[in-house]
């Protein structure tokens, strides 16, 4: 019975833009790579947000007082928008550090865990603002449920 064996690789084959060994049976994760791709795209989606949040504060001081809960859905976007400086600060700062280092580990595991909840309180928040910015305005005005 012949034995299965991989190619050999060079040194330069095994790393690929991802982290992993594909030449040998035992994966080699770059974590530091993963996790530094992984901060990168939740500053991204927090950036989009953050706009998002911006043009819809810009449309409730538009629409006035007079807005049936002007004061609640600004105070929900701005309590948001604080939040996402805060989640921004802490992804930029969990970026910056070397999560294959030991001694940075436990303190971004820390930092990871308040960006998280961070996260967290600015997804309830949107939920709350878009309950209380929806207006019955076009098609669904005319409709009664």
């Amino acid at each position: 019975m012949q034995r299965c064996q991989f190619p050999a690789t060079t040194k330069h084959q095994d790393k690929t833009t991802w982290g992993f060994n594909h030449g040998g049976s035992t994966p080699n994760l770059n974590m530091n790579l993963y996790a530094t791709k992984k901060t990168a795209a939740e500053g991204m989606l927090d950036i989009a947000l953050f706009l998002a949040n911006i043009t819809h504060m810009k449309t409730v001081i538009e629409q006035g007082a007079g807005y049936r809960y002007y004061a609640a859905v600004l105070t929900l976007i701005s309590f948001s928008l604080a939040l996402q400086i805060v989640a921004g600060v802490l992804i930029i700062i969990i970026a910056r550090r070397d999560l294959n280092e030991e001694a940075n580990q436990k303190q971004l595991d820390s930092l990871n865990n308040k960006a998280t909840l961070a996260i967290f309180l600015i997804f309830i928040t949107n939920i709350f603002i878009s309950v209380l910015g929806m207006e019955r305005t076009g098609l669904f005005a005319r409709m009664h449920f």
